[in-house]
């Protein structure tokens, strides 16, 4: 056996356990991602429900009893090194299927776990998923000019990323999907990592995607404020002024460089909350922030 047809082996095998016990589960791409690479085995989950040995990235679909049409991409973090699903994209991904907006949780590839296009790999899954959505939104009854995302964290950035680089191919046409606008028509931000640039770099996404030592142009080009631009969809910033992970600069850098282009934001400093606060919690600030969010979803046509 040839290793294209083991892959695509492993990958059937890995939707089929992951799909028994959870919704539908698709693969991003037809055959091995671009590029190559990866880790081998299967789906590693923590006991807190963190995933990380992405052999297959996938998106897992939440489709509400009665969809209203519109549609959120949901990428957790975990700093690029695990992805959060079962603390942060499970709760999200049934917030919104309970107010009729159909969910679809992204697994993505993490530069760490050996993929020959480092750093662009996570990106390749996050424009490949927003172009499956699209492509496929006629036959889930979905409407194409409806589509969200919301990252977390690393999450965050990676989204960030997606929707301020929507002109970029970061990777070339595999099939008629990726003929599909990677544009989304709105950003979620939760406590997201912004910028990669000194002093704000400490942080494990820095390190997965540019390394220790990265230089300027390197920490330039991974920083989402880098690429905001006049064209980029409105964006919804949550963060509390205490997060140890990701400086609470970071969604001051993404606000002030959407006015600077023109870009609608509206921003949520929580007085208190920490990191991965996720959908909040109970009896603390944290908890507000998904009120607010429905109203700016009701007040974008989402709801």
């Amino acid at each position: 056996m040839d290793r294209r047809s083991f892959l695509i082996g492993t990958m059937v095998a890995a939707i089929s356990t992951r799909a028994a016990a959870s919704n539908s589960i698709i693969p991003l791409w037809p055959g091995p991602p671009p590029g190559g690479g990866g880790p081998s085995g299967s789906l590693q989950t923590s006991d807190r429900g963190a995933v990380s040995n992405i052999v297959m990235p996938s998106l897992e679909i939440f489709a509400p009893g009665q969809a209203n049409g519109a549609s959120v991409l949901i990428a957790a973090g975990g700093g690029y090194k695990r992805i959060e699903l079962e603390k942060e994209a499970y709760p999200a991904a049934r917030w919104l299927m309970a107010r009729g907006i159909t969910a679809f949780v992204l697994t993505y590839r993490l530069p760490r776990e050996g993929w020959n296009n480092g750093p662009l790999a996570p990106l390749q899954d996050a424009q490949r998923a927003l172009r499956l959505m699209r492509s496929q939104a006629s036959s889930r009854h979905l409407d194409p000019t409806r589509i969200g995302v919301l990252g977390f964290s690393a999450g965050g950035h990676l989204v960030g990323l997606a929707a301020t680089r929507s002109a970029f191919a970061s990777y070339q046409q595999v099939d008629i999907a990726d003929s599909q606008s990677v544009r989304p028509d709105l950003v979620a931000l939760i406590y997201p990592v912004i910028t990669l640039k000194p002093p704000y770099d400490h942080t494990s996404a820095r390190r997965s995607l540019v390394g220790a030592h990265p230089d300027a142009q390197a920490s330039a080009e991974w920083s989402v404020e880098t690429h905001v631009r006049s064209g980029c969809p409105p964006v919804f910033l949550v963060q509390a002024e205490d997060d140890p992970i990701s400086n609470p600069a970071n969604t001051l850098i993404m606000a002030d460089a959407c006015g600077k282009a023109g870009i609608p934001a509206e921003l949520h400093r929580l007085p208190s909350g920490g990191h991965g606060f996720g959908m909040g919690k109970p009896a603390t600030p944290s908890a507000e922030w998904p009120g607010w969010w429905e109203t700016w979803l009701r007040d974008h046509r989402f709801l």
